[in-house]
């Protein structure tokens, strides 16, 4: 019997986020009670209504001086724009790693306060949300959990000290905890400032469509619902104080991705791109080993090919 097995309080940070709000979806139709802080960042989808035993809070993770009761804590919470954090870091480094400190702080003096009283506690599980990216790239083959980090800019550098804290705190806190890992999310509600939906929606407006360099760096790509399935998976069956990987056999370059999308939109390819740009310490390639995910019981149902149209009429629709 996995954790979710039975109705559970869960509190998701950044939940009104692309991924976040998927998850918070599929908590609510099993049945659980969720609280979602939010910050709404430029990149928060207000629009949505969630239906079951939803409560919203507005706050920083970063600033926030209490949770609510919870049995399990998933932190979606982030600054995640590799761009962005290159031309102005210091959102990052609040957001991604002081927000991460300030959680598992409430819950260590939880933890202490009680301990204090005589009361009992049993600290919620803490399950961060982190990426691909704190590995840097890898030419050939893919990173285990255990593979050493090495991240190549302010983003990435962010995750890799929040992962670093969680298992210190782990360590010294007892603090329970998962670390999840994933690769390039598509699908529907993702800010246009990603790849697929900037393409869509640059080439619907007739804009020109910005790829660093070539376009050959290269990706694997997750649809944001095997994603959230894994997630879901990983926090109901997934061991403590452990990583796991999630990602698909989907790996593609930019470029084939914007053409693609520009075969899809009848558009020429060097008549959309504008390749004047790139980006600087960009990593070439990313990849992961996903075996651990796959020993759960989890498979991947949607492929990038069959679901761009549907991508592109949702953002044709947003228009």
């Amino acid at each position: 019997m996995g954790r979710l097995s039975e109705k559970r309080t869960i509190l998701v940070t950044g939940g009104l986020g692309f991924i976040g709000s998927h998850f918070i979806e599929l908590c609510l139709q099993d049945g659980h009670t969720v609280y979602n802080i939010d910050k709404q960042t430029y990149a928060a989808n207000t629009d949505l209504e969630f239906e079951g035993e939803y409560h919203y809070i507005k706050d920083d993770i970063a600033k926030i001086e209490d949770i609510p009761y919870c049995d399990i804590i998933v932190n979606f919470a982030a600054e995640s724009h590799v761009d962005n954090s290159i031309s102005k870091s210091d959102n990052f480094i609040q957001s991604n790693t002081l927000g991460v400190y300030n959680l598992i702080e409430i819950i260590k003096n939880k933890q202490l306060n009680n301990l204090l009283l005589a009361w009992k506690y049993s600290p919620p599980l803490f399950v961060q949300i982190s990426t691909d990216e704190v590995f840097g790239d890898i030419l050939e083959g893919s990173f285990k959990e255990n593979a050493r980090h090495l991240p190549s800019n302010p983003y990435s550098a962010t995750k890799s000290a929040a992962e670093q804290l969680v298992v210190a705190w782990a360590r010294t806190y007892n603090l329970p905890f998962i670390i999840t890992r994933t690769t390039n999310n598509y699908g529907p509600r993702q800010f246009p400032e990603k790849l697929i939906p900037r393409t869509i929606t640059n080439i619907l407006n007739g804009k020109k469509v910005p790829v660093h360099g070539n376009g050959e760096y290269i990706r694997n790509w997750i649809h944001v619902i095997d994603n959230v399935n894994g997630l879901y998976r990983i926090v109901d069956e997934g061991e403590e104080s452990r990583t796991y990987h999630l990602a698909s056999d989907e790996e593609y370059s930019v470029r084939e991705i914007v053409e693609m999308i520009c075969e899809l939109l009848d558009v020429q390819y060097d008549d959309v791109v504008d390749s004047s740009s790139d980006r600087s310490g960009a990593d070439l390639r990313y990849a992961l080993n996903y075996d651990s995910i796959l020993s759960l019981g989890w498979e991947q149902k949607y492929s990038l090919k069959e679901s761009l149209k549907e991508i592109i009429e949702y953002y044709r629709n947003k228009k």
